[in-house]
């Protein structure tokens, strides 16, 4: 595994990726919460599975903490 941040590469569209994965994991949450069902992400190296109960739980707790 490269620990290198993507986002320093000096190709302009490997830097671009990761903006494009989080707005493809955004969608996935989304998709996953209006049809209640459930994704698979890693969590330090685990496989996690996540309900849409699990992710509307943290969002919740991401717009409490951020307006505190």
């Amino acid at each position: 595994m490269n620990p290198k941040d993507i986002r320093t590469s000096t190709d302009p569209d490997m830097a671009g990726s990761y903006a494009a994965i989080q707005r493809a994991a955004q969608s996935a949450e989304e998709l996953a919460i209006k049809t209640n069902t459930s994704i698979l992400v890693s969590i330090d190296g685990k496989d996690v599975e996540l309900t849409a109960k699990d992710l509307l739980n943290m969002r919740a707790k991401n717009n409490t903490s951020s307006t505190q």
